[in-house]
């Protein structure tokens, strides 16, 4: 079994993120950038999937600029096989990105795509969706469980849902997205990190993959969150009641 795992570079969770002044989008400039990190949950999952042989071999895949392959290093740092790269500068719009991972997929004959639910730069939660319907495969998303039965060529896929735990049935080959809890993904040893240097990387293009590229909406202005106004101290329960009341207009 061939899995198939596409990976974003997004700005890391820790960083400060500031709009540019002229409102276009968020700053970039000398932030520091790195795996998604819902990607890099469907990475540790499909390399536990190798070591546990339900898989022979886990191909890494990212869409974007050159600066975007330091992501796929990452993940094969971590143990991935090998990678492939879709070089564009085109808008990463979630159907986009699902046409390229739809033809890759089929040129792979991969068994299994792993995706994070989202990203957490524009959280759109749409491309595993959008590429599950491109291929006609089964769906599962926001996996929080993930067991494969070689022998049926089935997987089972308990997901979270609003009041508990669903689980679904669905055949191979088909498209799982990866939730927070499913695993703690490892880190990356040095040792790895130097035969990561090694593994080969996939150059590929929309236009050799056949895939039209479109720009479906126009960021219009980006905006910060109105900042929080302080807060007020009162003498009493009746002035609270009273400014929840006839202020805030909560009661």
């Amino acid at each position: 079994m061939k899995l198939l795992v596409a990976v974003k570079r997004v700005v890391d969770y820790n960083a400060r993120i500031r709009v540019k002044t002229d409102q276009t989008g968020v700053e970039l400039a000398n932030v520091k950038m790195s795996m998604n990190p819902f990607c890099e949950i469907a990475v540790e999952e499909a390399l536990r999937l190798k070591e546990q042989k339900i898989a022979k071999e886990v191909v890494v895949i990212t869409v974007g600029p050159k600066s975007s392959q330091d992501t796929i290093r990452t993940a094969l740092a971590m143990g991935a096989d090998r990678g492939a790269h879709v070089l564009t500068d085109a808008p990463l719009l979630p159907l986009n990105i699902a046409k390229l991972l739809a033809a890759v997929a089929k040129k792979e004959s991969a068994s299994l795509c792993l995706l994070g639910k989202q990203a957490i730069d524009d959280d759109c939660n749409q491309t595993g969706q959008m590429l599950a319907a491109l291929l006609k495969w089964p769906q599962a998303t926001f996996a929080f469980k993930i067991e494969i039965d070689q022998a049926a060529q089935k997987a089972r896929v308990t997901r979270e849902v609003d009041g508990g735990l669903q689980t679904l049935l669905c055949g191979l080959p088909a498209v799982i997205t990866t939730d927070l809890r499913l695993n703690q993904p490892r880190y990356a040893t040095l040792p790895n990190i130097m035969k990561a240097k090694k593994k080969p990387i996939e150059l590929l293009s929309p236009e050799g993959l056949g895939v039209t590229l479109i720009d479906g909406y126009k960021r219009i202005k980006v905006e910060e969150p109105a900042k929080r106004k302080g807060g007020v101290m009162v003498a009493s329960v009746a002035e609270l009641m009273d400014k929840l009341k006839n202020e805030a207009k909560v009661l």
